[in-house]
């Protein structure tokens, strides 16, 4: 329950009923239009709209991480590296990450300005997903400010940590070809360091076939994360464009709840956003970080995955 029907009231003093808090709740998210315009809409003041609103996020924060969270059996993973080796062959695949930037106009006399300016010359908060083959948000990191790399906001997260210390993504290795296997891991774009558990596409030119081949179909299977945030800004417009002064200690949560929201309309198998969320972009004019960090075990085992899939792997 949001609040009894009696906390929340209309200009003309009738009661707002839990399934009219929840639609104003929702319209503000996912329309972005101004509280006061929201307001108009529903017959209430701009303070209702977002003292509703706030509640519903409060609600769904504590009663929906359900819906947002880390395959917690080991069929529902082998599920995903299926249908991720579906997309263009990547085998033992968990995951594809990805970081969007959420756009803020700051107030000039906000003493961390600074730190919320990126490399783009915009003011932005950085959520980071990790992301399945049904566009289905896994795990997020949100809040950091713009002015963070991919890489930083990376290994300041608790997904870093549980990966680093085998608490996730350790499920079984597939053997490639005698003597040759491959462990669990996610794929990410240059931005990201590579890791035994973080596979990033070869960087340069004139690369070999194999290599070539490799990054066409490690493109082809992040994209995927690229699409969910796509589609999560096309659908929660609150995030979408620049947000006026937002409350920064409260964006996180709001960030969270439009994660939590797109992961239910999933489940419910809406497909209706699909192919709008396919026609853009969710960060325009964002350059593609580069990391220069590379473990020598994971470039050992991405080489050995390169040759399997050009079929060149010694048997």
């Amino acid at each position: 329950m949001l609040a009894k029907p009696s906390n929340f009231y209309t200009t003309n003093g009738k009661s707002l009923s839990i399934i009219d808090q929840v639609a104003i709740a929702l319209r503000r998210l996912s329309s972005g239009e101004s509280l006061w315009t929201v307001g108009e809409l529903f017959g209430t003041s701009h303070s209702t709209v977002s003292l509703v609103t706030w509640r519903f996020v409060e609600i769904m924060e504590a009663r929906g991480l359900r819906h947002l969270q880390w395959p917690t059996t080991e069929g529902e993973m082998t599920k995903i590296k299926s249908k991720f080796e579906d997309i263009r062959g990547l085998p033992n695949c968990c995951g594809a990450i990805d970081n969007t930037h959420i756009l803020m106009c700051l107030p000039s006399v906000d003493p961390t300005i600074e730190a919320w300016f990126d490399r783009e010359k915009n003011h932005s908060m950085i959520l980071q997903a990790v992301v399945d083959p049904e566009m289905r948000f896994r795990d997020i990191v949100t809040g950091w400010p713009g002015s963070m790399s991919d890489a930083l906001v990376l290994k300041s997260s608790g997904f870093f940590e549980l990966c680093e210390r085998g608490k996730r993504l350790d499920g079984e290795k597939v053997q490639l070809a005698e003597g040759s296997e491959v462990g669990e891991y996610i794929v990410g774009d240059g931005g990201f360091p590579l890791l035994p558990w973080l596979l990033t596409p070869y960087q340069g030119k004139d690369l070999s076939e194999s290599k070539s081949e490799f990054n066409k179909r490690h493109f082809a299977t992040r994209m995927v994360a690229n699409r969910a945030f796509a589609r999560l800004k096309e659908m929660w417009k609150i995030i979408y464009g620049v947000m006026w002064r937002p409350d920064k200690h409260k964006l996180p949560r709001i960030i969270l709840v439009c994660c939590m929201l797109h992961n239910i309309i999933i489940d419910l198998e809406d497909e209706v956003q699909d192919e709008m969320s396919l026609s853009h972009h969710h960060d325009l004019n964002y350059r593609q970080q580069i990391s220069d960090s590379n473990d020598k075990s994971a470039s050992i085992m991405r080489d050995k995955l390169s040759f399997y899939l050009s079929g060149r792997l010694p048997a």
